[in-house]
Protein backbone atom coordinates (compact mmCIF):
# COMPACT_ATOMS: atom_id res chain seq x y z
CA UNK A 1 0.00 0.00 0.00
CA UNK A 2 1.03 3.81 -0.92
CA UNK A 3 -0.53 4.93 2.32
CA UNK A 4 -1.37 4.04 6.02
CA UNK A 5 -4.57 5.38 8.00
CA UNK A 6 -3.80 7.68 11.21
CA UNK A 7 -6.31 8.73 13.42
CA UNK A 8 -6.34 12.20 15.43
CA UNK A 9 -8.63 14.38 16.86
CA UNK A 10 -10.30 15.73 13.77
CA UNK A 11 -10.16 12.06 12.08
CA UNK A 12 -8.78 9.87 10.01
CA UNK A 13 -5.55 10.91 8.08
CA UNK A 14 -3.94 8.85 4.89
CA UNK A 15 0.32 8.61 5.48
CA UNK A 16 2.74 7.90 3.37
CA UNK A 17 3.01 3.76 4.37
CA UNK A 18 7.01 4.42 5.42
CA UNK A 19 6.89 7.43 6.73
CA UNK A 20 8.25 8.21 10.00
CA UNK A 21 5.79 10.65 10.94
CA UNK A 22 2.31 10.49 11.64
CA UNK A 23 -1.35 11.83 11.14
CA UNK A 24 -0.48 15.55 12.47
CA UNK A 25 2.38 16.22 10.97
CA UNK A 26 0.97 15.05 7.27
CA UNK A 27 -1.85 17.17 8.49
CA UNK A 28 0.56 19.97 8.39
CA UNK A 29 2.73 19.53 5.48
CA UNK A 30 -0.32 20.96 3.42
CA UNK A 31 -1.03 23.41 5.72
CA UNK A 32 1.92 25.25 5.84
CA UNK A 33 3.51 25.09 2.66
CA UNK A 34 4.57 28.16 1.72
CA UNK A 35 7.97 27.11 1.08
CA UNK A 36 10.82 29.11 2.81
CA UNK A 37 13.10 26.46 4.75
CA UNK A 38 12.35 23.09 6.13
CA UNK A 39 12.92 21.66 9.63
CA UNK A 40 15.41 19.19 7.25
CA UNK A 41 17.43 22.73 6.76
CA UNK A 42 17.65 23.87 10.41
CA UNK A 43 19.52 20.49 11.88
CA UNK A 44 20.62 22.14 14.69
CA UNK A 45 17.10 22.76 15.74
CA UNK A 46 15.79 19.06 15.10
CA UNK A 47 18.79 17.89 17.31
CA UNK A 48 17.91 20.11 19.90
CA UNK A 49 14.66 19.17 19.95
CA UNK A 50 15.48 15.55 19.79
CA UNK A 51 17.97 16.59 22.98
CA UNK A 52 14.80 17.83 24.88
CA UNK A 53 12.59 14.58 24.24
CA UNK A 54 16.03 12.47 25.10
CA UNK A 55 16.05 14.43 28.57
CA UNK A 56 12.29 14.53 29.41
CA UNK A 57 12.06 10.50 28.86
CA UNK A 58 14.70 10.30 31.19
CA UNK A 59 13.08 12.39 33.68
CA UNK A 60 9.71 10.65 33.12
CA UNK A 61 11.45 7.13 33.66
CA UNK A 62 13.45 8.51 37.48
CA UNK A 63 9.59 9.74 38.22
CA UNK A 64 7.83 6.80 37.55
CA UNK A 65 4.92 8.67 34.75
CA UNK A 66 6.90 6.36 32.08
CA UNK A 67 8.42 2.52 32.49
CA UNK A 68 11.91 2.22 31.67
CA UNK A 69 11.71 0.16 28.55
CA UNK A 70 9.66 2.80 26.94
CA UNK A 71 11.80 5.38 27.93
CA UNK A 72 15.13 3.50 26.73
CA UNK A 73 13.35 3.34 23.98
CA UNK A 74 12.77 6.47 23.11
CA UNK A 75 16.21 7.88 24.85
CA UNK A 76 18.03 5.66 21.81
CA UNK A 77 15.57 6.82 19.26
CA UNK A 78 16.17 10.61 20.12
CA UNK A 79 19.71 9.99 20.36
CA UNK A 80 19.88 8.92 16.37
CA UNK A 81 17.89 11.59 15.68
CA UNK A 82 20.22 14.17 17.14
CA UNK A 83 23.13 12.34 15.42
CA UNK A 84 20.89 13.54 12.38
CA UNK A 85 19.74 10.27 11.46
CA UNK A 86 16.07 10.31 10.07
CA UNK A 87 16.72 13.78 8.39
CA UNK A 88 14.03 13.07 6.13
CA UNK A 89 11.54 12.05 7.82
CA UNK A 90 11.48 16.10 9.22
CA UNK A 91 9.74 17.98 6.44
CA UNK A 92 8.10 20.55 8.03
CA UNK A 93 8.47 24.06 6.75
CA UNK A 94 9.84 26.02 9.82
CA UNK A 95 7.58 29.11 9.23
CA UNK A 96 3.97 27.58 10.92
CA UNK A 97 1.19 28.61 13.08
CA UNK A 98 0.37 27.18 16.55
CA UNK A 99 3.60 28.26 18.09
CA UNK A 100 5.27 25.45 16.81
CA UNK A 101 3.28 22.17 17.80
CA UNK A 102 3.26 20.52 14.47
CA UNK A 103 7.34 20.63 15.16
CA UNK A 104 6.65 19.58 18.46
CA UNK A 105 4.27 16.35 16.70
CA UNK A 106 6.94 15.56 13.92
CA UNK A 107 9.40 15.10 16.72
CA UNK A 108 7.04 13.16 18.67
CA UNK A 109 5.59 10.91 16.03
CA UNK A 110 8.97 10.06 14.78
CA UNK A 111 10.25 8.81 18.14
CA UNK A 112 7.38 7.21 18.63
CA UNK A 113 7.58 4.90 15.64
CA UNK A 114 11.34 4.95 15.97
CA UNK A 115 10.69 3.10 19.60
CA UNK A 116 7.76 1.71 18.47
CA UNK A 117 9.70 -0.49 15.82
CA UNK A 118 12.46 -0.77 18.39
CA UNK A 119 10.36 -2.49 20.34
CA UNK A 120 8.70 -5.00 18.40
CA UNK A 121 5.42 -2.64 17.24
CA UNK A 122 4.19 -1.65 13.68
CA UNK A 123 4.98 2.17 12.67
CA UNK A 124 1.77 3.76 12.94
CA UNK A 125 0.01 1.84 15.24
CA UNK A 126 1.45 3.10 18.44
CA UNK A 127 0.53 0.16 20.74
CA UNK A 128 3.76 0.28 22.91
CA UNK A 129 5.00 3.91 22.15
CA UNK A 130 2.33 6.77 21.93
CA UNK A 131 3.78 9.87 20.30
CA UNK A 132 1.26 12.23 23.12
CA UNK A 133 1.27 9.68 26.16
CA UNK A 134 4.96 8.75 26.41
CA UNK A 135 6.88 10.34 23.77
CA UNK A 136 5.06 14.12 25.03
CA UNK A 137 4.44 12.93 28.67
CA UNK A 138 4.99 16.11 30.80
CA UNK A 139 5.54 18.29 28.47
CA UNK A 140 3.69 20.97 26.16
CA UNK A 141 4.95 22.59 23.06
CA UNK A 142 4.86 25.86 25.10
CA UNK A 143 8.03 24.80 26.98
CA UNK A 144 9.83 22.29 24.33
CA UNK A 145 9.33 24.59 21.47
CA UNK A 146 11.39 27.73 23.58
CA UNK A 147 13.86 25.43 25.25
CA UNK A 148 14.40 23.53 22.21
CA UNK A 149 15.27 26.53 19.88
CA UNK A 150 17.53 28.41 22.85
CA UNK A 151 19.26 25.41 22.80
CA UNK A 152 20.06 25.73 19.11
CA UNK A 153 20.69 29.45 18.71
CA UNK A 154 23.42 28.90 21.75
CA UNK A 155 25.18 26.11 19.90
CA UNK A 156 25.05 28.28 16.27
CA UNK A 157 25.74 31.50 18.04
CA UNK A 158 28.90 30.19 19.82
CA UNK A 159 30.35 28.70 16.74
CA UNK A 160 29.35 32.56 15.17
CA UNK A 161 31.19 33.90 17.71
CA UNK A 162 33.92 31.34 17.39
CA UNK A 163 34.01 32.53 13.77
CA UNK A 164 34.39 36.62 14.52
CA UNK A 165 37.03 35.74 16.77
CA UNK A 166 38.83 34.03 14.12
CA UNK A 167 38.53 37.46 11.85
CA UNK A 168 39.59 39.60 14.71
CA UNK A 169 42.72 37.44 15.00
CA UNK A 170 43.30 37.83 11.62
CA UNK A 171 42.82 41.37 11.65
CA UNK A 172 45.57 41.52 14.52
CA UNK A 173 48.02 39.53 12.72
CA UNK A 174 47.14 42.17 9.72
CA UNK A 175 48.23 44.55 11.91
CA UNK A 176 51.51 43.06 13.25
CA UNK A 177 52.30 42.48 9.39
CA UNK A 178 52.26 45.81 8.56
CA UNK A 179 54.84 47.18 11.06
CA UNK A 180 55.34 51.13 11.18
CA UNK A 181 53.95 51.76 7.81
CA UNK A 182 51.86 54.77 7.84
CA UNK A 183 49.26 56.20 5.94
CA UNK A 184 47.19 59.08 5.17
CA UNK A 185 44.42 59.36 7.58
CA UNK A 186 40.79 60.71 5.88
CA UNK A 187 38.03 62.17 7.53
CA UNK A 188 34.99 63.35 5.89
CA UNK A 189 36.86 61.65 3.24
CA UNK A 190 38.83 64.51 2.70
CA UNK A 191 42.94 64.77 4.01
CA UNK A 192 43.43 64.48 7.41
CA UNK A 193 46.72 63.74 9.09
CA UNK A 194 49.16 60.78 8.68
CA UNK A 195 48.28 57.71 11.21
CA UNK A 196 50.22 53.74 11.34
CA UNK A 197 48.03 51.24 9.20
CA UNK A 198 48.81 49.18 11.94
CA UNK A 199 46.77 51.22 14.31
CA UNK A 200 43.40 51.30 12.63
CA UNK A 201 43.52 47.81 12.01
CA UNK A 202 43.90 47.58 15.86
CA UNK A 203 41.20 49.77 16.48
CA UNK A 204 38.83 47.14 14.52
CA UNK A 205 40.35 44.46 16.61
CA UNK A 206 39.53 46.27 19.29
CA UNK A 207 36.00 46.80 18.36
CA UNK A 208 35.53 43.17 17.28
CA UNK A 209 36.45 42.06 21.29
CA UNK A 210 34.22 44.63 22.64
CA UNK A 211 31.13 43.84 20.26
CA UNK A 212 31.70 39.74 20.44
CA UNK A 213 31.96 39.78 24.07
CA UNK A 214 28.31 41.91 24.56
CA UNK A 215 27.10 38.70 21.62
CA UNK A 216 28.39 36.19 23.83
CA UNK A 217 26.65 37.33 26.86
CA UNK A 218 23.40 37.74 25.15
CA UNK A 219 23.87 34.05 24.24
CA UNK A 220 24.59 33.14 28.03
CA UNK A 221 21.23 34.95 28.90
CA UNK A 222 19.22 31.95 27.03
CA UNK A 223 20.32 28.89 28.90
CA UNK A 224 17.83 29.42 31.55
CA UNK A 225 15.67 27.29 29.52
CA UNK A 226 11.24 26.69 30.85
CA UNK A 227 11.52 22.94 30.32
CA UNK A 228 9.05 21.42 32.86
CA UNK A 229 6.53 24.43 32.49
CA UNK A 230 4.42 22.83 29.89
CA UNK A 231 1.14 24.83 29.17
CA UNK A 232 1.73 28.55 29.56
CA UNK A 233 3.82 27.89 32.52
CA UNK A 234 1.68 26.22 34.80
CA UNK A 235 3.55 22.89 35.09
CA UNK A 236 0.10 21.43 34.38
CA UNK A 237 0.55 17.07 33.58
CA UNK A 238 4.20 17.14 34.93
CA UNK A 239 4.69 15.14 38.36
CA UNK A 240 6.36 17.39 40.96
CA UNK A 241 10.42 17.79 40.46
CA UNK A 242 9.81 17.25 36.92
CA UNK A 243 11.73 20.32 36.07
CA UNK A 244 14.37 20.11 37.98
CA UNK A 245 15.36 16.17 36.68
CA UNK A 246 14.60 16.93 33.17
CA UNK A 247 16.79 20.39 32.90
CA UNK A 248 19.18 18.74 34.61
CA UNK A 249 19.10 15.44 32.28
CA UNK A 250 19.46 18.06 29.16
CA UNK A 251 22.48 19.84 30.68
CA UNK A 252 23.86 16.40 30.54
CA UNK A 253 22.51 14.93 26.80
CA UNK A 254 23.56 18.50 25.36
CA UNK A 255 26.78 19.31 27.30
CA UNK A 256 25.46 23.10 27.89
CA UNK A 257 25.25 24.49 31.18
CA UNK A 258 21.00 25.39 31.17
CA UNK A 259 19.14 25.85 34.77
CA UNK A 260 15.89 25.96 35.00
CA UNK A 261 14.05 29.60 34.41
CA UNK A 262 13.69 31.33 37.67
CA UNK A 263 10.25 32.78 36.36
CA UNK A 264 8.33 30.15 34.00
CA UNK A 265 5.65 32.68 32.91
CA UNK A 266 7.96 34.91 32.49
CA UNK A 267 9.87 32.66 29.96
CA UNK A 268 6.85 31.68 27.85
CA UNK A 269 5.73 34.77 27.41
CA UNK A 270 8.59 37.04 26.61
CA UNK A 271 11.28 36.17 24.18
CA UNK A 272 13.06 39.33 24.41
CA UNK A 273 16.16 37.39 24.70
CA UNK A 274 16.21 36.14 21.61
CA UNK A 275 16.52 39.87 20.41
CA UNK A 276 19.02 40.48 22.37
CA UNK A 277 21.18 37.94 20.10
CA UNK A 278 19.84 39.26 17.29
CA UNK A 279 20.84 42.80 18.05
CA UNK A 280 24.53 41.66 19.86
CA UNK A 281 25.39 40.13 16.18
CA UNK A 282 24.11 43.43 14.30
CA UNK A 283 26.46 45.47 16.89
CA UNK A 284 29.12 43.17 15.95
CA UNK A 285 28.48 43.10 11.97
CA UNK A 286 28.67 46.94 12.04
CA UNK A 287 32.31 46.61 13.14
CA UNK A 288 32.95 44.10 10.66
CA UNK A 289 31.03 45.93 7.61
CA UNK A 290 33.15 48.79 8.43
CA UNK A 291 36.37 47.12 7.75
CA UNK A 292 34.85 45.71 4.82
CA UNK A 293 33.67 48.88 3.45
CA UNK A 294 37.22 50.88 4.16
CA UNK A 295 39.08 47.84 2.81
CA UNK A 296 36.85 48.18 -0.43
CA UNK A 297 37.35 52.29 -0.51
CA UNK A 298 41.67 52.09 0.34
CA UNK A 299 41.85 48.88 -2.43
CA UNK A 300 39.91 51.45 -4.82
CA UNK A 301 41.45 51.60 -8.36
CA UNK A 302 43.99 50.17 -8.69
CA UNK A 303 44.82 53.69 -10.85
CA UNK A 304 42.35 56.20 -10.95
CA UNK A 305 41.75 55.22 -7.10
CA UNK A 306 43.22 55.42 -3.40
CA UNK A 307 45.08 52.20 -4.39
CA UNK A 308 46.41 52.08 -0.91
CA UNK A 309 45.86 48.24 -0.34
CA UNK A 310 45.87 45.42 -2.64
CA UNK A 311 43.37 42.51 -1.89
CA UNK A 312 43.61 39.06 -2.85
CA UNK A 313 42.43 37.98 -6.20
CA UNK A 314 40.45 35.60 -5.49
CA UNK A 315 38.79 35.79 -8.90
CA UNK A 316 38.44 37.68 -12.34
CA UNK A 317 36.35 40.76 -11.91
CA UNK A 318 34.59 41.11 -14.95
CA UNK A 319 33.09 39.23 -18.48
CA UNK A 320 34.41 42.26 -20.61
CA UNK A 321 37.36 43.95 -19.10
CA UNK A 322 40.41 41.61 -18.88
CA UNK A 323 42.54 41.52 -15.83
CA UNK A 324 40.20 43.48 -13.50
CA UNK A 325 39.93 42.35 -10.03
CA UNK A 326 36.53 43.54 -7.70
CA UNK A 327 36.43 43.21 -4.54
CA UNK A 328 33.87 40.47 -4.00
CA UNK A 329 34.86 39.21 -0.73
CA UNK A 330 34.24 43.03 1.12
CA UNK A 331 31.20 43.18 -1.07
CA UNK A 332 30.26 39.81 0.08
CA UNK A 333 30.51 40.80 3.74
CA UNK A 334 28.40 44.35 3.28
CA UNK A 335 25.31 42.07 1.54
CA UNK A 336 25.33 39.95 4.71
CA UNK A 337 25.29 42.20 6.74
CA UNK A 338 21.45 43.57 4.93
CA UNK A 339 20.59 40.11 5.64
CA UNK A 340 21.52 39.96 9.25
CA UNK A 341 19.70 43.27 9.49
CA UNK A 342 16.35 42.06 7.60
CA UNK A 343 16.36 39.00 10.20
CA UNK A 344 16.74 40.85 13.03
CA UNK A 345 13.91 43.07 11.80
CA UNK A 346 11.97 40.18 11.46
CA UNK A 347 12.79 38.72 15.22
CA UNK A 348 11.94 42.22 16.83
CA UNK A 349 8.35 41.96 15.16
CA UNK A 350 7.76 38.25 16.30
CA UNK A 351 8.98 39.48 19.82
CA UNK A 352 6.52 42.06 19.80
CA UNK A 353 3.93 40.01 18.98
CA UNK A 354 3.42 38.08 22.17
CA UNK A 355 -0.08 37.85 23.30
CA UNK A 356 -1.10 37.12 26.63
CA UNK A 357 0.35 33.79 28.10
CA UNK A 358 2.18 32.79 25.11
CA UNK A 359 4.18 34.30 22.25
CA UNK A 360 3.39 32.00 19.68
CA UNK A 361 5.74 33.66 16.84
CA UNK A 362 9.09 31.51 17.70
CA UNK A 363 8.77 29.95 14.64
CA UNK A 364 9.18 33.34 12.64
CA UNK A 365 12.04 33.56 14.90
CA UNK A 366 14.12 29.74 14.38
CA UNK A 367 13.72 30.26 10.85
CA UNK A 368 15.51 33.78 10.85
CA UNK A 369 17.94 33.83 13.52
CA UNK A 370 19.26 30.32 13.37
CA UNK A 371 20.30 30.63 9.55
CA UNK A 372 21.41 34.13 9.81
CA UNK A 373 23.96 33.08 12.97
CA UNK A 374 25.36 29.97 10.86
CA UNK A 375 25.99 32.72 7.53
CA UNK A 376 27.57 35.24 9.55
CA UNK A 377 29.65 32.92 11.16
CA UNK A 378 30.76 31.57 8.03
CA UNK A 379 31.49 34.67 6.50
CA UNK A 380 33.55 35.82 9.17
CA UNK A 381 35.73 32.81 8.66
CA UNK A 382 35.54 33.25 4.93
CA UNK A 383 36.59 37.14 5.21
CA UNK A 384 39.67 36.43 7.60
CA UNK A 385 41.23 33.48 5.31
CA UNK A 386 40.38 35.14 2.10
CA UNK A 387 40.66 38.64 2.12
CA UNK A 388 42.66 39.32 5.39
CA UNK A 389 45.25 36.76 5.01
CA UNK A 390 47.44 38.39 2.06
CA UNK A 391 46.62 41.72 2.10
CA UNK A 392 49.07 43.94 0.56
CA UNK A 393 50.08 47.35 1.80
CA UNK A 394 51.31 49.53 -1.38
CA UNK A 395 54.03 51.19 0.35
CA UNK A 396 54.79 53.55 -3.25
CA UNK A 397 51.45 54.32 -3.86
CA UNK A 398 50.51 55.12 0.30
CA UNK A 399 54.06 57.79 0.43
CA UNK A 400 52.54 59.58 -2.93
CA UNK A 401 49.26 60.41 -1.26
CA UNK A 402 50.99 61.71 1.71
CA UNK A 403 53.64 63.46 -0.24
CA UNK A 404 50.92 65.40 -2.65
CA UNK A 405 48.34 65.82 0.60
CA UNK A 406 47.91 68.94 3.32
CA UNK A 407 49.02 66.84 5.69
CA UNK A 408 52.28 69.21 6.19
CA UNK A 409 49.71 72.44 7.25
CA UNK A 410 48.51 70.75 9.96
CA UNK A 411 48.91 72.99 12.81
CA UNK A 412 49.57 75.95 10.38
CA UNK A 413 47.02 78.97 11.04
CA UNK A 414 44.35 78.96 8.41
CA UNK A 415 45.26 81.62 5.48
CA UNK A 416 42.37 83.95 3.39
CA UNK A 417 42.66 83.53 -0.14
CA UNK A 418 44.83 86.74 -0.62
CA UNK A 419 47.37 85.47 2.20
CA UNK A 420 45.77 87.45 5.21
CA UNK A 421 45.74 85.56 8.49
Amino acid sequence: MDARVEHDALGAVEVPAQALWGAQTERARSNFDVGGPTLRDLPLLVSAYAQVKEAAAHANAELGAVTPVVASAIAEASRAVARGEHADAFPLPVLQGGGGTSTNMNLNEVLANLAEEALGGTRGSYAVVDPLGHVNRSQSTNDTYPTALALAIVHEGRSCADGLDHLRAAVVRAAREAGALERLGRTCLQDAVPLPVAAGLRATASGLERTVHGFRTSLDRLLAVPLGATAVGTGVGAPAGFSTLAVAALADVAGVEVVPSVDPFDALQHADPYLAVASELGRAWIVVSKLAADLRLLASGPRGGLGEVQLPAVQPGSSIMRGKVNPVIPELVLQVGYQLSGARTVVDAAVAAGELELNVMEPAIAANLLPALERAGRTARLFADRCLIGLEWDATRIAANLAGSLAGRVGHEPRAPNGER
